[in-house]
């Protein structure tokens, strides 16, 4: 069995306050055993504008945010999911929300950029969100080998696909890092349900780390971060604030779930 951690912050524009909350929160997941630390979704920058971000992107390999990352892993000796950061983009005024990996030596083990983009009016709150006109979509699925088992990766809004791991599945994941900053609103409604479901569907590991709070930018996330294991059931949970959710994985319990509850081998329908 393996420790991983969920961590949920609540970041704010400044990229440097950001990094030192996360290192805080990285250092107590480590004291309590994590071996795999999973950031939430923009934990280096929640901008008072969706352009803020595009102005501190970084090229693909170097810059501060992803030196931090490359850090923070060699010096715990952990493996890191670093949340999503924002990297150049084939277009000069857009970026890839990237979720970078890290191995326990600080080098880049993988890169899965989001792929599904919430363009979203929210009709009980007048609030509206267009990712597509700072955020370059990818369309590569990211299953990647690590010493606790083949994780798959995803962002936020792309945990309404279903079909995004059900491909998952077929390149053999057995679990889920999902870094998110789901609304309040949405969190409220759906967020619990789809990352329960994700685990269910899929007999896999879900760890969900969320941006959980109010922002400078007076928008409000639900957090919520979670751990679910392979029959559905919530391990650990943080409902708001800036904090740690820990759970150990256990492949063992995967493989007999998937083994005596063979419902992956009883599909008859593919998907595209």
């Amino acid at each position: 069995m393996t420790v991983i951690a969920c961590i949920q912050m609540a970041s704010g524009p400044n990229v440097g306050a950001n990094l030192l909350e996360a290192e805080r929160l990285i250092e107590q997941a480590v004291s309590r055993g994590a071996k795999l630390v999973i950031l939430p979704e923009n934990f280096a920058i929640m901008g008072l504008s969706e352009r803020d971000k595009v102005a501190v992107r970084e090229p693909q390999g170097s810059g501060p945010m992803q030196a931090f990352l490359s850090l923070q892993a060699a010096r715990h000796g952990i493996w890191i999911v670093g949340g999503t950061i924002p990297l150049h983009a084939t277009s000069p005024d857009k970026v890839r929300a990237s979720c970078l990996v890290f191995d326990d030596k600080g080098r880049q083990a993988a890169r899965y950029d989001k792929i599904h983009l919430f363009d979203v009016k929210l009709v009980d709150s007048n609030e509206r969100y267009t990712e597509s006109e700072t955020i370059e979509p990818d369309d590569k699925v990211v299953v990647v080998d690590t010493p606790f088992g083949r994780m798959g990766l995803a962002v936020c809004y792309d945990l309404r696909f279903p079909e995004l791991f059900r491909q998952q599945l077929e390149q053999g994941m057995e679990f889920l890092a999902l870094p998110a900053a789901f609304t309040a609103i949405t969190g409220r409604a759906h967020w619990e349900i789809l990352v329960r479901a994700r685990a269910i569907e899929n007999l896999c590991y879900v760890a969900a780390a969320a941006q959980g709070g109010y922002h400078l930018s007076g928008r409000e996330t639900h957090g919520h971060s979670m751990i679910v294991d392979p029959w559905g059931t919530v391990l650990d949970s943080l409902a708001r604030g800036p904090g740690v959710v820990c759970a150990s994985i256990d492949l063992d319990r995967l493989e007999s779930a998937r083994r005596n509850f063979p419902s992956i081998r009883h599909r008859r329908l593919g998907c595209r």
